[in-house]
């Protein structure tokens, strides 16, 4: 008895097991061309992006995150692409017509994608970045594989944008992060009214205020600390990386609403210069009563920021002053 168990039970046994482990895994297009989350048995600590010549690293040390070895990612931005890589599904599979039209021809290159935990690559696939759907890309886990549209079960906002390869996508949205004691000197040029506009000298003697007219006396300098420590924290929205090389050529040769120049005590100097926002409503061009052109003097890109993070520093004059 006990060797017809081991010669007829046992092989069906293995061969029925092995049945349900295939249906188990078994995905409509074939696993390994649909595993684009990343899985890891802990966590994910190292995402390599390269298009082209191009590569970004973003990697953990410690509790924190460095782009490219140096600088600190911003926090959300790292929340976000580790959210797209654990969470990310098929949506619907693409057809060779749709692909041929949509990236072929339009000469979409893609971003590869390399997903580690320590020093093992888990994931790699390939980001062809698009606007022909509401998720912003469609993938492939290799050249020659069946290209998916991807996205997040239950969150239907644009994913495509987590894979960016652009340095600066990935750095903190600040602009000025200063402390007052490193503050030597600010000025603010108004444009819109020339006489509100002001300087003040921050040295370890004296604090000076001068105005169009030369130095001021009679203010407050109470004001003038508080608005010092304004420069702690001066965040920016987003990167203005869809204007053309026409439309930046047109707003920074227009009239700036403020020139702000901040000198701090070893000499760095940082300059932000604000233009007027104007946006298309039915046919015509409407002020943005919200939002303003911006750009620093440390990088040759435009720069969204919203009235309620700048404002505070976009003081008059009169300010100083006791009422």
């Amino acid at each position: 008895m006990n060797r017809l168990i081991l010669k007829y039970f046992l092989p069906s046994l293995a061969f029925l097991l092995l049945i349900i482990i295939l249906l188990n895994n078994r995905t409509p297009f074939g696993k390994r061309n649909t595993s684009f989350s990343a899985d890891p048995k802990k966590e994910i600590t190292r995402i390599e992006f390269s298009c082209d010549d191009k590569k970004l690293i973003l990697e953990k040390k410690g509790n924190e995150w460095r782009v490219n070895g140096q600088n600190e990612a911003r926090k959300s931005s790292i929340l976000f692409i580790l959210k797209v890589l654990n969470e990310i599904r098929i949506k619907s599979p693409v057809s060779a017509e749709l692909f041929n039209q949509e990236i072929t021809e339009k000469e979409i290159m893609p971003i590869r994608v390399k997903v580690f935990e320590k020093n093992k690559i888990i994931r790699s696939f390939l980001v062809y970045k698009t606007n022909s759907n509401s998720y912003g890309n469609i993938m492939k886990i290799r050249h020659g594989s069946k290209p998916f549209i991807v996205s997040i079960p239950g969150f239907e906002e644009e994913i495509g944008s987590a894979f960016n390869i652009h340095e600066l996508y990935w750095r903190p949205f600040i602009i000025f992060n200063i402390l007052p004691s490193q503050i030597s000197s600010v000025s603010v040029e108004n444009y819109s009214d020339i006489p509100s506009s002001f300087s003040i000298v921050n040295s370890k003697l004296e604090l000076k205020l001068a105005g169009t007219e030369g130095t001021l006396t009679g203010w407050d300098s109470s004001r003038i600390i508080r608005y010092l420590s304004y420069f702690v924290r001066i965040p920016f929205e987003s990167w203005a990386s869809e204007l053309s090389p026409e439309e930046r050529r047109k707003i920074e040769s227009g009239q700036p609403l403020f020139l702000i120049t901040v000198t701090e005590s070893d000499g760095t100097e940082r300059i932000l210069t604000l233009w007027d926002r104007w946006l298309e409503n039915n046919g015509k061009l409407e002020k943005d009563t919200d939002r303003l052109w911006a750009k620093t003097n440390n990088s040759n890109e435009l720069l969204i920021m919203r009235y309620s993070d700048v404002d505070p520093i976009l003081k008059k004059k009169s300010y100083f002053f006791t009422k």
